[in-house]
């Protein structure tokens, strides 16, 4: 159900105490009806790490696409060992993957902008609908800084497609600010960032950026007139 016009304000309130603080209010108001939808990049590491310091039975799911690269996978059991816990792990559906890749190839994402979004939607969009069934929130990493298209990414706003309120702790923060966090508290982090990878998705469809590149630009690099997202979230306004 919808929250009313209070509800959000409320949030936003709590959003000027500071992430933590935003985190906190979403945990007291729907309990582990919120969940973290983490790629285990950087800034879904400072967000798991203040979740479970609120709540060490919180829910985090991660979308495996089956792409991934091999130290995203390392990661998460470094997690599972430093935290004890356990991730929700969601998968795209068996017989979507297997039809696309018979229609296209295993690698149709190369053929352009439509048949990469097709991919998109096998592997991350539709396991995302499955995640946040019966969600009252959903907390996501996203930051103004990270491209245009997300600078004005608010800290708390409605979802209208997966029906649930979706908030953006970092929305504020800078990158340094990030890394300043992971480092004073000792977050595990993914090993390819140490390798230049600004923003870590699939295997076949991330590299690493030049110093100085738009952050984003790692990302379906051979599209360079398309925006860099994969259709979990849309521009600000438009869910």
């Amino acid at each position: 159900m919808k929250p009313d016009t209070a509800e959000i304000e409320r949030l936003n309130a709590a959003a000027a105490g500071g992430a933590e603080a935003l985190l906190r209010a979403l945990v007291e108001r729907n309990g582990r009806a919120v969940r973290l939808a983490s790629s285990l990049g950087a800034e879904d590491q400072v967000l798991s790490h203040m979740l479970l310091g609120i709540d060490p039975r919180a829910s985090i799911f991660v979308l495996d696409t089956g792409r991934l690269h091999q130290e995203t996978y390392d990661l998460m059991a470094r997690m599972m060992s430093r935290y004890r816990m356990r991730f929700e792990v969601l998968f795209p559906a068996a017989e979507a993957v297997q039809e696309m890749v018979r229609d296209a190839g295993p690698n149709l994402f190369y053929a352009g902008v439509e048949a990469r979004q097709r991919c998109c939607a096998v592997r991350k969009v539709e396991p995302l609908r499955r995640a946040l069934r019966g969600a009252a929130a959903w907390i996501t990493g996203l930051r103004r800084e990270q491209s245009a298209g997300r600078s004005r990414t608010p800290f708390v706003e409605w979802d209208a497609e997966h029906g649930a309120i979706k908030a953006n702790p970092l929305a504020d923060w800078t990158r340094d600010r990030v890394w300043d966090y992971l480092r004073a508290h000792g977050v595990p982090y993914n090993l390819l960032h140490d390798r230049g990878f600004a923003s870590i998705g699939c295997a076949p469809c991330t590299r690493a950026v030049e110093p100085g590149e738009d952050p984003r630009a790692g990302r379906w690099w051979w599209e360079w007139d398309a925006a860099k997202e994969c259709g979990l979230h849309p521009p600000a306004g438009g869910s």
